[in-house]
């Protein structure tokens, strides 16, 4: 069974994807080198990757320990309500939660979080549990986290 490509995505478009994720500081020159491209029509297919929203942007990925968060927690949310008005406002005050997630399930969202103790975790679970049962799950250690997104069909590394 053949996945079809919602976004048109061809393997030089796959590569370049590819080698933004590994190093989003990458010029295009160097994409363009990498992926055996002229700088021009690299930069031509970047470019329409970015207006068609298939890049999103560009970040730098942060370890939180290097700042002071050394828990990383899961939090489920059973959300009695239909209203997300005050979730959402909860969310927005709460940096310390980095992903939220609306699911399926018993649990209504889930949300990762980090803190800097124990009592940390405790009083950003606290926020949030005075909108609906709370379960936490403290990870251990992260086996896998940041890993590139390969396009649906494409090889993992569409420059072979």
């Amino acid at each position: 069974m053949t996945v079809s490509d919602p976004a048109g995505i061809d393997p030089v478009d796959a590569a370049i994807i590819l080698e933004l994720q590994r190093d989003g500081r990458a010029s295009i020159a160097e994409v363009a080198r990498r992926i055996s491209m002229s700088h021009s029509a690299t930069a031509e297919r970047i470019r329409r990757l970015e207006e068609t929203g298939v890049i999103t942007g560009y970040g730098a990925r942060i370890d939180p320990e290097k700042l002071g968060y050394t828990i990383t927690a899961f939090l489920r949310l059973r959300y009695p309500s239909s209203s997300y008005g005050p979730l959402h406002r909860v969310l927005d005050e709460t940096p310390e939660v980095i992903e939220a997630h609306h699911v399926t399930g018993d649990d209504c969202f889930v949300m990762k979080v980090v803190a800097t103790s124990m009592r940390h975790l405790e009083q950003v679970s606290g926020r949030i549990g005075a909108l609906g049962s709370v379960t936490t799950s403290v990870a251990y250690s992260s086996t896998v986290t940041g890993r590139p997104l390969t396009p649906i069909g494409r090889p993992v590394d569409a420059r072979t």
